[in-house]
C-alpha cells in the first residue's frame, strides 16, 4: 500500500475513533466533562508510552530530540501548539455533556474548510475542480448558517480558528506524529493529574471495582490511536485533501449528538449540514480519482479493472 493510501485510511479510521470518543463523557457520567478530560490525558499518555515500547519508537524519539538539541527557538515553536491541543481536547470532552454538541460539530465542519484554505494560501497546494466545488458548497452551508443565526458560538469559533494553527505549526516543524503527541501529553498529563488529585473520590476509582476499570484504559487506547492516526494522515497526504477528509468527523459528531445525546436540530440547521455533506461527496470522489490516477501512473490496475 502506497503512502497516499495509508494516509487516506489513517484519516478515515481516526475520524471513526474520534466519533466514539465524543460519547465518552456521556458513558463516564456522573463525572464532569473536565474530569473525564483529565482521566483521558493520563490514560492517553500511558497508552502512548506503551505504543512506543511495542513499536520500538525510541530511535525516532531520540533522533528528533537530538536534532533539535539546545535550539531554544525550535523548542519554542514545537511547544507553542501544545496549549492549543490541550484546550481542544478539553473542549471535545466538555461540550457534548454541556449542551454544545452541535456547536462542536459546526466547528469541525468549518475546520476542514480552514485547512483547505491554509493549504492553498500558505503551502501553495493546488485545488482541483472537484475540491473547489466541495469548498464552494461548504461555504454556502456556512453562509446559510451565518444568515440564519448572525453569530457563531464561542465553542464553534474555538474549534475552527485555533486547530489549523496546531497542524500547520507541527507540519512546518516536521514533528513526527507520535513524538509530537508524547511532547504534548508529557506537559498536559501532569496538570491533569494535579487536577484529579484535588477532585473528591477521583483516585478512589482506581481502588474500588467499577466499570471505570474498563472505561478509563480503553479511553486511553482509543485516544492514543485516534490522535496518532490523525497526525500521521496530516503529514502523509496533501493539506487540502486531509482537510476535506476531515468532514467525516463532524458528520459523525452531528449524527451522534442527535441520535445518542438527543440534541434537537432545526430545519434551518439541516439545510446547512446538507450543503456541506454534498460537498463531502465531491471531496470523496476527488480522492477516488487521485487514487486511480496514482495507480495508473505506477502501472497498476485500477479497482475497476482488478
Amino acid at each position: 500500500m502506497n503512502t497516499h493510501k495509508k494516509g487516506i485510511w489513517a484519516a478515515l479510521l481516526s475520524n471513526f475513533l474520534f466519533g466514539a470518543m465524543f460519547l465518552y463523557s456521556d458513558w463516564m457520567a456522573p463525572m464532569s466533562g473536565t474530569t473525564v478530560f483529565a482521566w483521558r490525558m493520563v490514560s492517553m499518555l500511558l497508552s502512548l508510552w506503551l505504543i512506543v515500547l511495542c513499536t520500538h519508537g525510541w530511535p525516532e524519539l531520540f533522533r528528533f530530540v537530538y536534532q533539535v538539541g539546545m535550539n531554544g527557538r525550535k523548542w519554542l515553536l514545537i511547544l507553542l501548539p501544545t496549549p492549543i491541543i490541550g484546550y481542544q481536547l478539553w473542549l471535545f470532552m466538555w461540550a457534548p455533556v454541556n449542551g454544545h454538541g452541535i456547536d462542536v460539530a459546526m466547528g469541525y465542519f468549518l475546520f476542514p474548510l480552514m485547512m483547505v484554505l491554509c493549504g492553498w494560501l500558505f503551502l501553495h497546494e493546488e485545488l482541483s475542480g472537484w475540491q473547489w466545488l466541495a469548498v464552494g458548497l461548504a461555504g454556502m452551508g456556512v453562509a446559510h448558517e451565518l444568515w440564519q443565526n448572525q453569530v457563531f458560538s464561542w465553542v464553534t469559533l474555538s474549534v475552527f480558528t485555533t486547530y489549523p494553527l496546531y497542524y500547520m505549526l507541527r507540519r512546518w516543524m516536521q514533528v513526527p506524529a507520535l513524538t509530537g503527541l508524547l511532547i504534548d501529553l508529557t506537559l498536559i498529563a501532569p496538570v491533569a493529574a494535579f487536577y484529579l488529585a484535588f477532585q473528591p473520590g477521583s483516585w478512589a476509582i482506581l481502588t474500588e471495582p467499577s466499570r471505570y476499570w474498563l472505561l478509563i484504559p480503553v479511553m486511553g487506547i482509543i485516544s492514543a490511536a485516534s490522535m496518532q492516526l490523525n497526525l500521521y494522515a496530516s503529514r502523509m497526504i496533501p493539506m487540502s485533501l486531509f482537510g476535506m477528509f476531515s468532514y467525516l468527523e463532524p458528520i459523525l459528531l452531528f449524527v451522534l449528538t442527535v441520535t445518542v445525546l438527543q440534541t434537537p436540530v432545526t430545519v434551518s440547521a439541516m439545510i446547512t449540514y446538507s450543503l456541506i455533506w454534498v460537498g463531502l461527496c465531491f471531496a470523496m470522489y476527488d480522492s477516488y480519482l487521485k487514487t486511480q490516477q496514482a495507480n495508473l501512473a505506477r502501472g497498476k490496475p485500477s479497482s475497476a479493472q482488478a
